[in-house]
């Protein structure tokens, strides 16, 4: 088996540490300096899955998506309390991307922006829905579109 991992780009390596043990609950276990003494990447442990952090580097396409305009994926956590969560977050720098609400597919959701643009939902388990309520739903939103 493989092990999965996250290496996000960060515009400032030091308060995104912070901000993800702060909004996250993530734990610092490693920090690898420069000769300058600025930090050139950290790891961290958030709920069991390793995420690695590491500041844009010239000449290279690794950009944040604050910098680009654009994030290309959402980081989805299987929370207890969603609004609690949402709360947290917001308090430690990230901004409401989606509130939370109920949704169709038996969860309650919302989404953050971290400072550094990347998205990351919340999803507190409401119940089991089956597949072909859930399409039935999606069904009604396209004939409306």
């Amino acid at each position: 088996m493989t092990d999965f991992a996250l290496h996000l780009v960060v515009e400032d390596i030091s308060a995104s540490v912070d901000f993800y043990q702060r909004a996250f609950g993530a734990r610092l276990t490693r920090e690898l300096h420069l000769p300058d003494g600025s930090i050139a990447t950290a790891d961290l442990l958030l709920d069991g899955v390793p995420v690695a952090l590491a500041a844009p580097m010239p000449g290279t396409l690794l950009a944040t998506p604050r910098s680009t305009g654009t994030s290309v994926a959402a980081y989805r956590l299987t929370v207890p309390d969603a609004d609690a969560a949402m709360e947290r977050a917001v308090s430690a720098g990230a901004t409401v991307h989606a509130p939370v609400q109920d949704a169709f597919w038996g969860v309650r959701t919302g989404e953050v922006l971290d400072p550094s643009g990347h998205r990351w939902a919340f999803d507190q388990r409401l119940r089991e829905v089956p597949v072909d309520e859930i399409e039935a739903q999606l069904a009604a939103m396209f004939e409306t579109a």
